[in-house]
């Protein structure tokens, strides 16, 4: 039989008691407003339907538990000095974070109009859920918060990305039991194996258990409470549980068991940093049951209402047509008794004000939860000092994601306290293993003798591993918006699990950009995606997915920005940009296979900074009487992509070498969209001297191939793009001849020449043959020695 963890003291006096219980008031009064009312904030007039909106948005049921959590919270942070923030995983519990905030006097300061009076009170209520207003979650609008829980799943990895490096702090997360149930929260859980007592703060987790979804009971409320204890245990925390509905038993219960949390944590931390020795600490959590809409309706209509799912939302509606539903609200909303709360002027008492902290210590008021504040530019080596020699453009090979690694393990030399990288079991296979010579994998779990060869573990790394891509964005998202740095890697195929969390953060940062000044830049969220699309042709069509970047896109080029580099010197000329960078979200697409390479480190800079452009040395329309007029644009993006252009353009120049050929390179992907902005400042590049007016432009792209034509399709001459990517074909398959089952390969590039130069017509016939001989010679050579040609493997650039 499981033991539950709980103290059994009072902590509080009469007098404490009595007064915390009246900020809770407070915070359920201003609760309700927000959801209900547009006028007449203090109920100094009977309660009318124009009092009311006459759309009721919000969730009134998880906010009294946040609430309680928050007042109780600020107790202690009064009483340590302590430095705290609070992140709100139920999604739209904004009413429950919002109201302390607001009455700790922080929102008041940001927003003078929403003042600390009635009028302000008003303002307060009525832009909530209203247009115009702000959401019903934590979002970047509320004062205190990084995490906004529009999307249920990611506050625990979140808090433990915000702990990390931030010695003295604790990190309070409140988890919801629906939120509970996502895949996300439950990896999530396993992230105090990465916590170092010595160097990291702390989170304390807490399970909000008030038993429903929307209309469903939660999972984790309908179990026994051994299993549920059973549960945490086995995740390796000290579950202490809150239980019951009486607010006076509950208010000490709560005090006295996040009092004895919080000492257990300075415990925990105390003896690992006076000893040095760090093990593996069983880190405290709590469960808070407590009812669905505490303190709320019990019944409205003859349904159960107060701890049941009806809670969830806004408990009763039709106010304006409903007489007895705008009695009970203005009878439960006089329940909190505002006028012992609030002054004539509706400003909170000073006696329930001195319970929250001050300045700082405000959670809401936390730099922590600014982080743009705290952060420090990234001391940087010089890229160029990792460039791969390039006497002649393609000429020699080179694995383009190694040398990046190098930069990285030298970035994290310079940055020991505030640079970490995330990636899912594969900073080896990706080839950025040379940060290890500089920082292990951190690992707090059990380790075994033969660890020592060749498992990189450290329990003081900073490389971050975990086969989770939520657990590890999460943590990477923490770590940014609480001020730091950072870099993601992943395989292409397999970024689709982080699509909704990315459009999260873009629509955070789109926000914090835009529209709120008070938010300082914070540092840039870098994914590269390796391990692509043309490299996992011995994987198979599982790994085959190039459609991450096609996401992105959605998003606009104010927050986001995709990188496409050819060779290893762009791509250290990318990263250097991109992790120099505030409020994007870079997404950096390189292979980790051996390419051809083809700049230079000085030619790779210009071209990167300009973002797109000809690449001169294998065009040969700069010539004659009519240099700019080429028949035929062969455009190219993507590593493979390039290599099966040049060698396309190859082919042409010696099959007909009367053919006029512009070749051009695309770095920086949203350079192919209409007035969009340069990200080194740049407007609008001139598309239409690169690609011509009137001749057909050959687009080899290393993704789906209508991502280019939604990009490109208001430019002059889109009628003559003709654009060749992934078609969803192949499985396993040579890296050639999955190139030709979706037609990048050279052959098919040069039929489509062909196909699509009106001056070619029948004299290119012979051409066109020969090229339909060599993919049948080269698909039958796949087939029966399961590689491709050594002419495919070994070519190189001939000119």
């Amino acid at each position: 039989m499981v033991v539950a963890t709980r103290p059994e003291t009072k902590p509080l006096s009469s007098e404490e008691l009595r007064k915390i219980h009246a900020y809770w008031r407070a915070c359920n009064y201003l609760a309700v407003g927000m959801i209900y009312l547009r006028d007449n904030p203090l109920l100094k007039e009977p309660l009318k339907p124009e009092h009311v909106k006459k759309r009721l948005l919000g969730h009134w049921g998880t906010s009294p538990g946040l609430s309680f959590v928050y007042i109780h919270l600020n107790r202690l942070i009064k009483k340590y000095d302590l430095n705290a923030i609070y992140m709100a995983g139920p999604g739209h519990g904004a009413p429950g974070v919002l109201a302390p905030v607001y009455l700790e006097g922080t929102y008041s300061e940001i927003y003078p109009d929403k003042s600390e009076d009635e009028e302000g009170m008003k303002k307060f209520f009525k832009q909530f859920s209203f247009p115009g207003g702000i959401g019903s979650h934590c979002t970047p609008e509320t004062p205190g918060s990084i995490h906004e829980g529009g999307e249920l799943g990611y506050s625990l990895s979140h808090a433990y990305g915000v702990a990390y490096d931030h010695p003295d702090l604790i990190v309070t997360c409140v988890v919801g039991d629906g939120e509970a149930e996502t895949g996300p929260l439950a990896t999530a859980w396993h992230s105090n194996k990465f916590v170092n007592p010595i160097r990291d703060g702390a989170v304390l987790p807490i399970l909000h258990l008030n038993g429903y979804k929307i209309a469903n009971p939660t999972i984790l409320a309908r179990i026994s409470h051994e299993e549920l204890e059973g549960l945490f245990r086995g995740y390796g925390y000290t579950p202490y549980f809150v239980e019951g509905d009486d607010p006076e038993t509950m208010h000490q219960d709560m005090a006295a068991t996040l009092e004895e949390c919080v000492n257990e944590i300075r415990k925990i931390q105390q003896e690992a940093r006076s000893s040095g020795v760090v093990r593996r600490p069983r880190w405290p959590m709590i469960v808070l049951r407590s009812p669905k809409g505490w303190t709320g309706p019990k019944e409205v209509d003859g349904h159960k209402v107060e701890g049941f799912w009806r809670a969830h939302q806004v408990p009763m509606g039709a106010m304006h047509s409903n007489p007895e539903h705008l009695r009970l609200l203005e009878e439960w909303m006089k329940s909190y008794k505002p006028e012992e709360l609030f002054d004539e002027n509706g400003t909170f008492i000073g006696e329930l004000k001195e319970l929250a902290p001050t300045g700082n210590r405000r959670m809401s008021a936390n730099p922590v939860a600014n982080g743009g504040f705290l952060r420090k530019q990234l001391l940087l080596p010089n890229f160029r000092d990792y460039a791969v020699a390039v006497s002649e453009p393609g000429k020699v090979e080179a694995e383009n994601t190694r040398p990046l690694g190098n930069f990285l393990r030298d970035i994290m030399r310079k940055n020991p306290t505030n640079f970490r990288i995330f990636g899912p079991d594969e900073t080896a296979s990706n080839r950025l293993n040379a940060v290890y010579e500089v920082s292990k994998k951190v690992w707090l779990a059990d380790m075994l003798p033969e660890d020592q060869d060749g498992s990189e573990l450290s329990t003081d790394g900073r490389v971050m591993e975990m086969l989770s891509e939520h657990t590890l964005l999460g943590w990477l998202e923490g770590y940014l918006l609480s001020g730091r740095h950072g870099f993601f890697h992943t395989y292409e195929a397999f970024a689709h699990v982080i699509d909704s969390m990315f459009n999260q953060h873009a629509k955070w940062l789109d926000i914090c950009k835009n529209e709120i000044s008070w938010r300082a830049p914070v540092s840039s969220e870098n994914i590269l995606l390796s391990s692509t699309v043309w490299r996992q042709d011995h994987n198979g069509f599982s790994h085959q997915d190039p459609g991450f970047i096609d996401i992105v896109t959605n998003k606009s080029a104010d927050v986001t920005r995709i990188y496409l580099p050819p060779d290893a010197n762009c791509l250290l000329s990318v990263a250097d940009h991109c992790l120099r960078s505030t409020n994007y979200v870079n997404v950096i697409v390189a292979d980790k296979q051996k390419h051809l390479q083809y700049l230079s480190m000085d030619e790779a800079i210009k071209h990167c900074t300009k973002g797109i452009g000809i690449w001169e040395w294998a065009s040969n329309d700069d010539c004659g009487t009519d240099p700019d007029e080429p028949d035929v644009v062969m455009a190219c993006c993507g590593d493979v992509a390039t290599m099966e252009s040049l060698a396309a353009t190859a082919i042409l120049r010696q099959e007909i070498p009367h053919l006029k050929i512009r070749f051009i390179n695309v770095v920086d992907l949203f350079t192919l969209q209409p007035q969009t902005e340069h990200p080194h400042g740049h407007s609008d590049w001139d598309f239409d001297s690169l690609f011509t007016k009137d001749k057909p432009i050959i687009f080899n792209f290393h993704g789906y191939p209508w991502l280019i034509h939604k990009l490109a399709y208001r430019r002059t001459n889109h009628n003559n793009l003709h654009v060749r990517g992934y078609k969803e074909k192949g499985n396993i398959n040579t890296p050639l001849e999955l190139a030709i089952e979706n037609q990048v390969d050279r052959f098919n590039l040069v039929i489509d020449v062909i196909d699509r130069v009106p001056k070619l017509g029948p004299a290119a016939a012979f051409v066109r043959e020969r090229m339909k001989n060599e993919i049948i010679e080269n698909v039958n050579y796949a087939f029966e020695n399961g590689m491709d040609k050594p002419e495919i493997v070994d070519w190189k650039w001939p000119y």
